[in-house]
């Protein structure tokens, strides 16, 4: 979890030694880079035509309110608590995912059996990106490819959020924007050749606050590469609170190289007198902007900091009371 403001005092820089990233998924002990770490991946043959993506991906019919909790979406009881606290169901549900593991049909199965898109953050820990670039990891990738085509229903993916942070390994001080790209565009086409096209591929920079002096549009893979352009933001009791202070200089930067439509990736408002406006100001800005698709919520207590929904009474009233008002894209069964 990063910071969102110069003056944020638990975020970003001073947060990346606390909480050692946002991911949460740890780099799996002694794995090999593009060697699953454990189940072997589904055999079952993929569909004769993939899911079609086109609906979501540009979405006119509502909005997403996405949930990143600790155990979801293998488990569905977080999500069913944080739903009764807010009086709505999640319809995009998180997950971290670590280098080498293999694809989580089951979670990805459990969010869409809810009603929920699924949505990866793929954490290329345990290799290097140069390494992923020059094809060390494509059997595994396929592999991870392949599993989701059979599978056949829509999946979200991020491949190396926050790229333009020094806080991750694939982030300024460890990769190059070139070599992200090449990296990027390597995983994507190698998506493209297993049939893997039931993916909403989302690139997901911080937002530029903590490092104004990084540009991103080197990280940017091209408009062929990429369906939503994810936003990794959160509200500090020192920083800005309004969603155009927040996001707005990186949204605009963003404007200058491509149109595609942006999701609040990862958020959370830090705890004090403030945090019930902020509550409201993060929904109106999703729901007042049609190029704005919707939030995820990263509802964990790490690090003492207490970033969940259920266990903040006053903030759970603002965000139950803004996002009752939310319309919401109905997915799943």
């Amino acid at each position: 979890m990063k910071a969102v403001t110069p003056a944020r005092a638990f975020a970003c820089l001073a947060l990346a030694a606390l909480l050692a990233g946002c991911g949460l998924s740890a780099p799996g002990p002694g794995a090999s880079p593009g060697a699953p770490a454990a189940a072997a991946q589904p055999t079952t043959a993929a569909p004769k035509q993939a899911y079609d993506i086109s609906a979501l991906a540009e979405p006119s019919a509502g909005k997403f309110l996405g949930l990143e909790a600790d155990g979801a979406p293998d488990s569905l009881t977080p999500v069913i608590g944080v739903a009764a606290s807010l009086g709505r169901k999640p319809n995009l549900l998180g997950q971290y995912v670590s280098w080498g593991k293999p694809f989580d049909a089951r979670a990805a199965a459990n969010a869409w059996g809810y009603g929920a898109l699924y949505y990866m953050a793929w954490e290329p820990y345990n290799v290097t990106v140069q390494a992923i670039a020059d094809g060390s990891s494509d059997a595994y990738i396929t592999r991870f490819a392949r599993a989701i085509r059979a599978l056949n229903l829509p999946v979200s993916l991020s491949f190396g959020h926050e790229m333009n942070g020094n806080w991750y390994p694939w982030g300024t001080t460890q990769t190059s924007a070139a070599t992200f790209v090449a990296a990027w565009r390597h995983i994507h086409d190698l998506f493209t050749r297993a049939g893997a096209t039931n993916v909403i591929w989302v690139w997901n920079p911080n937002v530029i606050s903590p490092m104004p002096q990084v540009e991103l549009e080197p990280y940017w893979p091209g408009d062929s590469y990429v369906d939503w352009v994810g936003l990794t933001g959160y509200w500090a009791v020192t920083g800005p609170h309004t969603f155009a202070g927040v996001y707005g200089p990186t949204m605009t930067e963003i404007r200058h190289f491509t149109t595609k439509p942006f999701i609040v990736a990862e958020t959370a408002i830090e705890s004090g007198p403030s945090e019930s406006s902020c509550a409201q100001s993060l929904v109106a800005g999703v729901k007042s902007d049609p190029r704005v698709l919707g939030l995820i919520w990263f509802d964990y207590d790490k690090a003492g900091i207490d970033w969940r929904v259920e266990s903040r009474p006053d903030l759970r009233a603002a965000l139950a009371t803004d996002v009752a008002g939310l319309p919401l894209v109905h997915l799943g069964t």
